[in-house]
């Protein structure tokens, strides 16, 4: 009886965390097809590994003070914005932040990560090289539509 509940409990929560997963379009499905980018902008994509930790914790990412999406395991968006000083931030238990300058025509990368806190897990963002981010963005799904300005 007590091994039926716990394998319940393991199932439920098990449940709960890939459902927090990003699903959707690839990232090499869709990349064809996505906008060009306007004179004088640049692209910043936002992007999270598929893990297990943390996969609950899915802080908003601000750009510049503006909510631009969500940090999803497994998960990518972007935004096209006028080149310029930016600061990209997310919250948790603190929040961090990553300050980065857009050129016309530049694409940046930004890896959202989840690591251990003490109340919650803690959010980190950081720059990641091209070659990189491109190897992993085509196994990521598209976690949401691109951002107003």
């Amino acid at each position: 009886m007590k091994r039926t509940f716990l394998k319940l409990c393991v199932l439920a929560a098990a449940s709960a965390v890939l459902a927090g997963c990003a699903t959707g379009m690839k990232h090499e499905e869709m990349a064809a097809s996505m906008p060009k980018l306007k004179a004088g902008e640049g692209r910043v994509y936002f992007f999270r590994s598929s893990s297990m930790v943390g996969a609950a914790i899915q802080p908003d990412i601000r750009l510049n003070g503006h909510v631009v999406g969500t940090s999803k395991p497994g998960g990518f968006f972007y935004v096209d914005r006028p080149a310029g000083n930016y600061v990209a931030s997310a919250s948790t238990e603190t929040e961090k932040t990553l300050s980065f300058t857009l050129q016309p025509g530049e694409t940046k990368y930004v890896r959202s990560s989840i690591g251990f806190g003490v109340v919650a897990g803690r959010n980190t963002l950081e720059l990641e090289t091209h070659e990189k981010a491109v190897n992993e963005l085509n196994s990521l799904s598209y976690t949401g539509t691109v951002a107003g300005k």
